[in-house]
């Protein structure tokens, strides 16, 4: 859930950058269980009301979910190297987006998994050596 948050609340419509897989496929998976949770619980309510308009509200959510959505494609397909055009090509996009990024800077920035960044989990939280 911290992934999904991330991408929403701090990279809402950030393009620039690296995402790595994780970060992308957290939001991604988080996002699918929004909808569809949203869809079942809203359309048995819109069944116990009898009013099939409260299913609107997860098109809201789409709508306001798609620039967070891009922007962390975008962002996946600059961790492997590639512009963000390569989105718009279906099966390719997926290859490259369940494909490890390039270790190191490329002309996208530093890579998200290097030494110098942390893990999204790890923040604030004491290191325990063994």
């Amino acid at each position: 859930m911290k992934w999904y948050l991330k991408v929403v609340r701090d990279n809402y419509a950030n393009f620039k950058g690296r995402a790595r897989r994780k970060e992308y496929w957290m939001f991604f998976l988080f996002h699918l269980i929004f909808i569809y949770g949203g869809m079942f619980a809203l359309g048995a309510l819109a069944f116990a009301i009898e009013s099939p308009a409260i299913l609107f509200v997860i098109y809201i959510y789409i709508f306001a979910t798609m620039i967070p959505s891009l922007a962390v494609g975008v962002r996946r397909m600059h961790d492997v190297g590639k512009s963000g055009w390569y989105l718009l090509i279906p099966i390719y996009s997926l290859i490259l987006a369940v494909t490890e990024g390039e270790s190191g800077s490329n002309q996208y920035g530093a890579d998200p998994k290097g030494a110098n960044n942390e893990e999204i989990s790890e923040i604030g939280k004491p290191q325990i050596e063994a």
